[in-house]
């Protein structure tokens, strides 16, 4: 079929990298396109460019990121939250030309545009060794089926084309069968897998792998048969699916972490073993892409709430905080996504969310990032100077004194007047090669540690998880969302404010309530895997988080293995599989006996999944491929969403209202109902 979907560059200007991996670039002048592409360095610098989307456009923004885990169970707004998220988040008003589903739609075809030129003109190349040659079609090839899975998941049966792009595409494209589309997607793995190695090619750890093939292929056979019941050979996808997971457990189980707070330490963003896809941030070495916002993961702040919004902070700047900018208030976790995690028994508590909010101190870092109190007033309406209390260092400028208006509006006990909050952590802020490009690496403060002294500051596996649960005299945190209900009188024990998660609820939506905060309708929560930065990263400023970002890790080929074999009927096996992921997130022993599974059910396999990858792009496909449960699920996790939800459209998106606009055949093609 040659219907052409989006166009792409012109191939004069498609060789341009994708910096933010590291991938090779060539575009000579004074060249043609079609001269530049002949050859293997210049194909090359076209192959670098199928990247360009996980970073650019799917995994660092909110488009993506909405679609995927939007209009699930795990996942609702704030109180108070922009009509704009109700679109994917309720089913309230989508429609062919909401935002995100539009721009997904046309950014995985450029993508494919680009892998289909790359696969058809690797053929005519003028140089290059067959082995190298090969691997870049190989990475194209699992790229494109990575592209036209995304496709799938969320339009249904769209449009296959093999064709790279032209400048006079076809308008009249007819849609291919679910199974076409399926086949093409699995050969395309299948023949990624034969041909990648296990470590990525030039050793760039931004390039697919035979890992990323088998994992993709393991996904995209759970997939088919739990959504569409397909089979392969007269065998069952859930059989495939077993088998491909099974035996990648087999291969690489050694790539799982023992500990899951190592997943998720920054000392192991970069190269984490337990990746199998990632979307590579910035290195430190790109000096020319340090400050590009598209190079950075601002995702985090599009799932965590307004702690500038208490009065108990001295300064309301938007960026006046250990986690950076916290303004967006998006997706907030439901009260079923929180209800998953016994907090007493699995570390994924605290590693997952930031229930405990806190300032930073920037002893190390001097300049625009040493902010100071001088904007609270105490008492007697006079501004608190630093270093007056406790020998304090001049350089600690982030600490909150409880004055008496603190102390009535937030009904803390008396017994802390005057007191003080000194900060959990502090940056040490170093400059790369004499350019603006700091690179920022956190250490934290012990508790009762207020002497300034940076000689006292710890490395610890996350410095932006705080260990559940708060101590009861811990004199770092301004407040705390308690998983434990906290009475009044343990609550009065404690300098800093605590609310209950479970009174930020009602009926499942989070709601105004009569807590003494300002704007307390942006409190929950906060999802916190994203947020890090690395040694070997850069960045402008704290909203920006320049780590990888997962699209696919082990942990998932586990879940996938119990998912298969609970669909297969061995609930034990599946149990079995669970217990691993159990085992790594426990407290102690006792904690896993308390945790782990004999037999698992189909709800087990769910609940996992939302504890081990929610947040993590998958939650909208998994649901989809239950579609038994479907609808119950969103009951009891998103009524609203529930309430809204109609099962003869919702379970694909709208067809972009772009391409629509542009095809001939607008009518015949559909929208997908909407």
């Amino acid at each position: 079929m040659k219907s052409t979907i989006y166009k792409i560059a012109a191939l004069t200007f498609a060789v341009a990298s994708m910096s933010a991996c590291s991938l090779d670039e060539y575009n000579p002048s004074q060249k043609t396109g079609d001269e530049i592409l002949a050859t293997f360095d210049g194909l090359k610098g076209l192959q670098s460019y199928c990247y360009s989307s996980l970073y650019g456009q799917l995994f660092s923004v909110y488009d993506f990121l909405s679609v995927a885990e939007g209009g699930t169970d795990c996942w609702i707004t704030p109180a108070g939250n922009p009509d704009y998220a109700k679109q994917v988040i309720y089913y309230d008003g989508l429609a062919t030309n909401t935002n995100a589903t539009n721009k997904l739609f046309g950014q995985a075809y450029s993508m494919i545009g680009n892998c289909n030129a790359v696969v058809n003109r690797a053929e005519l190349l003028t140089d290059g060794n067959e082995k190298d040659i090969t691997t870049l079609v190989a990475e194209a090839r699992c790229l494109r089926a990575f592209y036209y899975s995304i496709l799938v998941n969320t339009y249904g049966n769209v449009t296959l084309t093999l064709e790279e792009s032209s400048q006079d595409p076809i308008l009249t494209p007819q849609r291919n069968s679910i199974e076409e589309l399926y086949t093409q997607i699995i050969d395309d793995l299948k023949f990624a897998a034969n041909n990648l190695e296990d470590a990525p090619y030039d050793n760039n750890r931004a390039r697919v792998t035979k890992k990323t093939a088998l994992g993709l292929l393991a996904r995209v056979y759970a997939q088919g048969g739990g959504e569409y019941g397909l089979t392969e050979d007269g065998v069952s996808y859930w059989q495939r699916a077993k088998e491909v997971a099974e035996d990648m457990i087999l291969a690489y189980g050694d790539c799982l972490y023992d500990d899951v707070e190592d997943v998720w330490a920054p000392a192991n963003n970069r190269n984490n073993k337990e990746a199998l896809f990632i979307a590579a941030g910035p290195d430190a070495t790109n000096l020319e892409n340090w400050n590009a916002g598209t190079q950075c993961n601002n995702n985090f702040t599009y799932m965590y709430p307004k702690p500038n919004t208490l009065t108990i902070y001295p300064t309301p700047d938007n960026q006046n905080y250990w986690y950076g900018r916290t303004n967006n208030n998006t997706l907030a976790p439901s009260k079923y996504l929180l209800d998953c995690f016994d907090a007493d028994y699995d570390k994924r508590w605290e590693v997952t969310f930031t229930t405990a909010f806190v300032q930073f101190s920037a002893v190390q870092s001097g300049g625009s990032y040493l902010f100071t109190n001088k904007k609270q007033t105490l008492d007697d309406g006079t501004k608190p100077k630093i270093g007056t209390k406790h020998g304090v260092n001049d350089n600690i400028s982030s600490f909150t004194i409880l004055t008496q208006n603190i102390i009535d509006t937030y009904g803390l006990d008396a017994k802390f007047h005057n007191e003080y909050i000194y900060p959990y952590g502090d940056l040490n802020y170093t400059y790369y090669d004499g350019t603006w490009a700091p690179k920022m690496i956190a250490k934290v403060w012990p508790k009762g540690e207020n002497s300034g002294d940076p000689s006292k500051l710890q490395e610890v596996k996350n410095p932006y998880v705080i260990p559940y649960p708060v101590a009861e005299d811990d004199d770092r945190i301004c407040f705390y969302l308690s998983k434990e209900r906290l009475s009044d009188a343990e609550k009065a024990k404690r300098r800093y404010y605590v609310i209950n998660i479970d009174d930020l609820f009602d009926n499942g939506q989070y709601r105004k309530t009569d807590i003494k905060v300002t704007n307390d309708k942006n409190m929950y929560p906060g999802f916190n895997k994203y947020n890090w930065l690395s040694e070997n990263s850069y960045s402008s400023n704290l909203q920006r988080k320049t780590g990888d970002v997962f699209i696919m890790r082990m942990a998932e080929v586990y879940l996938i293995a119990a998912e298969a074999n609970q669909q297969l009927g061995n609930g034990g096996k599946a149990a079995e599989y669970l217990n691993v992921l159990k085992k790594r997130a426990a407290r102690n022993d006792a904690s896993y006996n308390a945790m782990k599974l004999s037999n698992a059910t189909q709800n087990d396999v769910m609940d996992e999944y939302a504890r081990e990858l929610c947040g993590e792009y998958q939650r909208w496909v998994l649901m989809k491929r239950h579609k038994d449960s479907f609808k119950q699920r969103l009951a009891v996790g998103n009524p609203r969403a529930a309430e809204n939800f109609d099962e003869n459209k919702h379970y694909l998106r709208p067809i972009s209202f772009n391409f629509l606009s542009q095809i001939d055949n607008a009518e015949e093609y559909g929208n997908n109902g909407y």
